[in-house]
């Protein structure tokens, strides 16, 4: 049952996931530029405004629901348009490309892991102080959730820009046709599994990765 606590937390999540989101999507813009396309920098992508970035079921309803449900919390965005063709080295480079916007995110994790620190060094016991470190490890374990969300090799996530490139032969022509397939993958996976049959592979999935980077950078 839903109570103004978690309801607020979920509010917090979702504030904290649109920051984390948008930061995200203007690295991989910003990455495609340097390397030589500017398709993502004249779609208005290296911007900070959330209207260009925000997908509204991806972005706001399912970490909206994840949180409310407490599960892991993640997202997805709209995907930022480059054009390979124009990259100085594509194959190379699209890798390059996809691994900015969790990239990005990790070094989120780190700069509120640090920031965690420092508040809680200086922590009084405060009530207000307490609620501040609490939206700042919100922070660090969300943007660790989103990282390794996207790195899942399933379209519209990074991994799967990150995997294609690096396959060539039968090896990339069978990825492809799994491809046509991942929305319902992950959508199984998201939900099906674990509302039937009670196995939530993507939320033990992050329980090691995100989970164990949290650990580790706050050394919990």
């Amino acid at each position: 049952m839903l109570n103004s606590a978690s309801i607020i937390r979920a509010v917090v999540s979702l504030a904290i996931v649109v920051v984390s989101v948008v930061l995200h999507e203007v690295a991989h813009a910003w990455a495609a530029y340097r390397l030589g396309d500017d398709t993502a920098k004249r779609a208005g992508r290296i911007s900070l405004n959330p209207a260009r970035h925000l997908d509204p079921f991806g972005s706001v309803v399912l970490p909206l629901l994840m949180s409310l449900v407490g599960g892991p919390v993640f997202a997805f965005a709209i995907p930022v348009p480059y054009n390979p063709n124009n990259l100085r080295k594509p194959k190379r480079d699209e890798v390059f490309v996809a691994l900015a916007g969790p990239a990005c995110n990790f070094i989120q994790a780190v700069v509120g892991s640090l920031a965690f620190r420092a508040l809680d060094a200086a922590w009084t016991g405060d009530l207000l102080g307490y609620q501040l470190l609490s939206v700042v490890a919100s922070y660090v374990y969300i943007n660790l959730t989103l990282m390794f969300f996207n790195l899942i090799p399933l379209p519209p996530l990074d991994g799967s820009s990150i995997i294609s490139p690096l396959l060539d032969g039968e090896a990339r022509r069978t990825y492809y046709r799994v491809q046509r397939y991942s929305m319902p993958i992950l959508l199984v996976a998201l939900y099906v599994l674990p509302s039937v049959l009670g196995f939530d592979p993507v939320g033990q999935l992050l329980y090691c990765t995100a989970g164990s980077a949290y650990s580790f950078l706050m050394g919990a």
